[in-house]
């Protein structure tokens, strides 16, 4: 599908068409994601915009706020993660925080507008005590009124299960990147292996949040693959964190080339048109996005955000300055 060089008439017959096949297509080609990436800046916009508006709040934004209850020690290699063991980022390995800590940030958390809490750990996948620990958070977290979302690492058979009957509302398990681009960033888990605990969640009834990573020194095509992938997930993901690597010295991806602002964009408008009726939210990175990159990234079809002080190791937009942002764009939390 050629986005270039259409006339009005066509760029709205073609966005039925997009709306239909978003909706009702079981398909995605890497090619046709990458047409949408290669259009024309303003033409993108409109489709991203005009699918928003017929599935969403226009001017709604949802405001999540992410805590890590387990930080550092992880025995992966994920080459942005500075939480990984073999990695000297001054990051410590920790202990678990305490229930009554947990329960005290989600209560602040909601108090400053946040509607959902999740719960991160730096694990390669939680063992049985751990699991204990987590049910509890989430029943504690649930009982204040808030959705409960957790990324735990990869989940063995009946371990959704358990956190589905505590009342976990989403599981974050992020495909990252692209297939062809994943064994240059990870090499300590395959990317069935992801595929395989997004398969355990949805077995379990639980919704599923997976998103990826860009700014990695990924070609664009890499970036149509990734959205590719998320878009052909059945049923796609009913949130979709789309995060802008955030650079830590000691991590192999430290230095790397960074990534166009309207390319992040892109990326964002992308995500929306192919799975129109997701969440997507802009994650990490957001602290080194200037007011204007995410004024268009709502536009583009951003409707959620991390909302707080920090996200798990890596800083993020203070809660005053998220306000008053979105005043000055007219926005609402949903």
């Amino acid at each position: 599908m050629n986005f270039n060089s259409l006339t009005t008439n066509e760029t709205q017959k073609d966005l039925i068409s997009i709306a239909e096949k978003s909706e009702n297509s079981a398909h995605w080609s890497v090619s046709e994601i990458l047409s949408l990436l290669d259009a024309p800046f303003n033409d993108l916009m409109y489709r991203a915009q005009c699918v928003h508006r017929q599935y969403h709040d226009a001017n709604g934004v949802q405001l999540s706020t992410l805590i890590s209850v387990k930080t550092g020690g992880c025995p992966e290699d994920c080459g942005y993660c500075p939480q990984a063991a073999r990695y000297h980022t001054g990051v410590d390995n920790q202990d678990m925080l305490a229930l009554d800590d947990v329960v005290s940030a989600a209560a602040a958390a909601k108090a400053k507008g946040a509607s959902r809490f999740c719960m991160g750990a730096a694990w390669r996948g939680p063992k049985q005590r751990d699991m204990d620990k987590m049910t509890e958070m989430v029943r504690a977290v649930k009982a204040l009124g808030m959705e409960t979302c957790a990324t735990l690492g990869m989940l063995k058979p009946g371990q959704a299960q358990q956190l589905g009957e505590a009342g976990l509302d989403y599981y974050n398990h992020n495909l990252d990147t692209a297939p062809e681009f994943y064994e240059e960033i990870i090499t300590t888990r395959h990317y069935q292996d992801r595929l395989n605990t997004l398969q355990e969640v949805r077995n379990a009834g639980i919704n599923v949040c997976c998103g990826g990573i860009v700014g990695m020194g990924e070609t664009r095509q890499s970036r149509a693959g990734l959205i590719a992938q998320l878009a052909n997930l059945n049923p796609y993901p009913e949130s979709v964190p789309i995060n802008h690597l955030v650079q830590v010295e000691g991590t192999p991806l430290y230095g790397t080339a960074a990534l166009d602002p309207l390319e992040f964009v892109r990326t964002i408008a992308a995500a929306r048109i192919t799975m129109p009726k997701a969440m997507v939210r802009l994650s990490a990175g957001r602290q080194e996005m200037s007011e204007a990159v995410q004024a268009l990234c709502f536009l583009a079809g951003a409707n959620s955000i991390f909302y707080g002080d920090k996200l798990l190791t890596t800083g993020n937009p203070e809660t005053d300055r998220d306000r008053a942002l979105l005043d000055k764009l007219g926005l609402h939390a949903l």
